[in-house]
């Protein structure tokens, strides 16, 4: 049987970049060797690319770690990108070249926001998980909440700006928080992932700071106001015309609010899967995780948040397009409580990914 030749994209320019190692090492440990080869693309924190050779066997974890630390990586010859939109036809090819499909594993910016997704639009190579417009809008808070609101889907409060209003107009755009959503509420940058840059906010004097920490992570800020409720997640599996929804799961909190440190490093929270919520809320909850992913026009994966109150009102909190995907984190901890193993996961989104690109080179672009 002719193997497929996979190439894992991770690392990147992002806040995220130690945790798009995690799950590299965590896909390439799981892959099915009867059914393929990979090759390694890590993408240093300063945007070198570097291609390794291909290979039959996991990545070594605590090796790339060492020579992250030791800044081995940014020594090394970059493989710019370029190679994969300039070639000949008969050209002898690379290893990134010839590969039939390429599994972006890079969370946050540059690889979940649909700019790696373009450049693999335009080198004619399939790709595993959502699209250019997909990933754009669910890297975009601002956006999602647009594009969700025009789905009809339920909302919190929130307003959004970016920093030239917020550095012309502060005592004004103060005065609407102060009104319309109160406090306490939460501070987010538009574009970052693993809550970087999020804070909760419990009184007014404490607001700028937490304005200016977004501005860290991005232009544009939302300010969103406080929902007492649980959290609950539902995974996403398929393309957009027939995605299934995963058993739903929750998260339980020790900590004040699901940031970043609570998320990766302290263990300040736990997952209870399935989540103990009624059939008719579960059946909802699927119902508007497959609304919202077709409304931001989904493929592959995505992981919709919920937060849902003690009357079982429901208020959609945002859209994953590359969630957490290491064994433990919840998208595929989800799919594995509804009977699909890490990599049968792995196997299918692959396989979607194909499907996806031989439909999208049916259509004419011919004028």
């Amino acid at each position: 049987m002719t193997k497929l030749r996979l190439g894992l994209i991770y690392g990147g320019k992002s806040g995220e970049h130690e945790i798009s190692i995690k799950t590299a090492f965590s896909v390439s440990n799981s892959l099915d060797f009867n059914k393929y080869t990979f090759v390694p693309i890590y993408i240093t924190k300063s945007g070198n690319w570097i291609v390794g050779k291909e290979q039959c066997k996991a990545l070594n974890y605590e090796e790339i770690m060492n020579n992250l630390e030791n800044g081995t990586f940014e020594n090394l010859k970059s493989s710019f990108p370029s190679d994969l939109l300039f070639r000949e036809k008969n050209d002898s090819v690379s290893n990134i070249q010839a590969l039939d499909i390429i599994f972006p594993l890079i969370h946050g910016t540059f690889g979940e926001d649909g700019k790696l997704q373009g450049l693999l639009e335009m080198a004619n190579i399939p790709y595993v998980g959502c699209g250019v417009l997909a990933s754009s809008v669910g890297m975009d808070k601002s956006l999602t909440k647009t594009t969700f609101a025009q789905a009809g889907l339920p909302q919190c409060k929130y307003l959004t700006f970016t920093k030239f209003n917020w550095d012309r107009n502060k005592i004004a755009l103060t005065k609407q928080i102060r009104e319309n959503l109160n406090y306490p509420c939460f501070v987010k940058p538009a574009n970052a992932g693993s809550s970087l840059g999020v804070s909760k906010v419990r009184m007014e004097h404490n607001l700028d700071q937490a304005i200016e920490e977004a501005f860290k992570f991005d232009r544009k800020v939302i300010v969103e106001e406080e929902v007492i409720g649980r959290e609950i997640e539902i995974a996403i599996l398929g393309n957009y015309d027939e995605p299934s929804a995963s058993v739903p799961g929750e998260i339980i909190q020790n900590s004040d609010f699901y940031d970043f440190e609570t998320k990766y490093l302290n263990g300040g929270a736990s997952l209870s899967i399935p989540a103990e919520i009624s059939q008719n809320l579960t059946e909802k909850l699927k119902k508007l995780a497959k609304i919202a992913f077709q409304a931001i026009d989904g493929s592959g994966l995505s992981r919709v948040d919920f937060f849902v109150t003690k009357n079982e009102e429901v208020y959609i909190n945002e859209i994953n397009t590359m969630p957490g995907f290491t064994p433990v984190s919840m998208y595929p901890l989800l799919w594995q409580e509804s009977g699909k193993s890490y990599s049968q996961l792995l196997d299918e989104l692959i396989q979607l990914g194909i499907d996806r690109f031989k439909q999208s080179r049916n259509l004419s672009y011919k004028f």
